[in-house]
């Protein structure tokens, strides 16, 4: 693909939830991704004092926002102006390993298929070349609900 564009003009999430560094390299059907985790990171604060561990949630919605990534430039989604894309299914996730503060995640999405609207993928998170979770999982683009008075 062509130039890869900051993580924050391609996916709505914003810190303390955005889980995508940067984007290392971008096809038609697949996303590589990376992430430092830092040791100061609210999650670490009670999961776990003292022995902090990256909480498997977490790992899966790291994935999730690189999934997000491929999909807004597969379909030209601009951010702010066209809903927000949403996780609506996962499906077969396994944890290999523990993920600690100081690591750097290997974040890969492949996209699978697209069925009216749902773009089905697989992905995975490394830690130093070895699986740390492994899943499949559905994105969509739901539309903004407007906000009640």
């Amino acid at each position: 693909m062509d130039m890869l564009k900051p993580v924050k003009e391609v996916i709505p999430h914003r810190e303390p939830f955005l889980f995508l560094d940067e984007v290392l390299d971008l096809t038609e059907t697949k996303i590589v991704g990376k992430r430092l985790v830092r040791g100061d990171e609210p999650q670490f604060l009670g999961h776990y004092p003292g022995q902090p561990v990256m909480p498997g949630v977490l790992l899966c919605e790291a994935v999730l926002q690189a999934g997000a990534y491929l999909m807004a430039t597969k379909i030209g989604y601009v951010v702010g102006q066209s809903g927000v894309p949403v996780v609506s299914r996962l499906n077969n996730v396994k944890f290999k390993r523990m993920v600690k503060p100081g690591d750097v995640l290997e974040l890969t999405a492949q996209h699978e298929r697209t069925m009216m609207g749902a773009h089905m993928m697989k992905g995975s998170v490394k830690v130093d070349g070895k699986v740390a979770c492994t899943l499949d999982f559905i994105i969509m683009l739901a539309e903004e609900q407007p906000e009640e008075a």
